[in-house]
């Protein structure tokens, strides 16, 4: 026995029939719904071959509902009051407009970016539980795709397929090394002339060690990294404690200890990290998104960047 539904019998097609029995006529049906009389018609017609029995008869001009119209009427309603429930809860599974969301963010964001936008979210949607899951770029990245996050601050991927981005701010990488070193002199730093010198990196996958490895291959050589970690708070400690120099982003100078100094780099060298919201293009009309996204919008017309040759130490 085949039980397939004929083609001709659509959701859209049984809320027109819902529609026209509550208006009572074509026309009213059309303007409620937004369609022509005539779209409203076929509709209603396709939808009674589709079915296979008679659900109207004319009465001069007057479109008529029989009985079994407003049998499949009732039936047709229940039909998509659980589809419409479904597809919420269905939604829920997948983090879609739930009463939480997931944000993944790179560590150095978590002292200021982080909970400014997490404020500014909690203004649009007080009610909504915040989970914060800290990662590197391509933890975070990996995180989103497999639906164990619903969005990333985090550098802008590139070329990252399906995946929307809103900038937040371009950042610049600095010249990080101790105090009381050679470099306190410096105005910029030259990469060329630290080839004998000692380095500490992030590990791969995070968008500071990316910058770094950049800046080097710009450089023409390979820096001697002494010491690699998994999290640049650590990065900065190991330069305060003179294992070596880095490269960091100016974002960390509130937080940055007192025994490192950023030094910007020489023009040859200098470069940027864009930094932004990220989210699968097919979550773009979450509500929970939008209210974040939003909120991300308010902090970049908002808060004031420091200038880009800054002088901090």
């Amino acid at each position: 026995m085949n039980n397939s539904l004929d083609e001709d019998v659509t959701f859209r097609r049984l809320e027109v029939l819902l529609a026209f029995l509550e208006e009572g006529n074509l026309s009213r049906t059309a303007e409620r719904l937004g369609f022509s009389t005539v779209t409203v018609h076929r509709a209603l017609h396709s939808l009674e071959s589709g079915v296979r029995c008679r659900l109207f008869r004319h009465e001069g001009r007057n479109l008529i509902p029989t009985d079994a119209a407003h049998h499949l009427a009732d039936v047709g309603r229940e039909v998509l009051r659980k589809m419409h429930d479904g597809i919420r809860t269905t939604r829920e599974v997948a983090g879609y407009a739930a009463n939480h969301i997931r944000i993944g963010s790179l560590y150095s964001l978590t002292s200021g970016v982080v909970p400014s936008l997490i404020m500014g979210l909690k203004l649009r949607k007080p009610d909504l539980h915040t989970e914060l899951v800290l990662g590197s770029n391509s933890d975070l990245l990996q995180r989103l795709f497999d639906g164990s996050i619903d969005c990333a601050l985090m550098g802008t991927p590139d070329k990252a397929q399906d995946v929307e981005s809103q900038l937040l701010f371009n950042d610049e990488i600095f010249f990080a090394a101790p105090r009381g070193t050679p470099y306190d002199k410096l105005e910029e730093v030259d990469l060329m002339t630290c080839r004998d010198e000692s380095f500490v990196s992030l590990t791969e996958g995070f968008v500071t060690s990316m910058r770094f490895a950049e800046a080097f291959r710009i450089a023409g050589y390979a820096p001697n990294v002494v010491m690699q970690t998994g999290d640049i708070f650590s990065l900065m400690n190991l330069v305060g404690g003179g294992i070596g120099c880095t490269l960091l982003p100016g974002r960390i100078r509130a937080v940055l200890p007192a025994q490192v100094r950023l030094i910007p780099l020489a023009t040859d060298y200098r470069l940027e990290q864009p930094i932004s919201l990220n989210f699968l293009r097919s979550r773009e009309r979450d509500p929970n998104l939008l209210s974040l996204l939003a909120a991300c919008r308010q902090y970049t017309a908002e808060v004031d960047r420091p200038p880009r040759s800054a002088h901090p130490g």
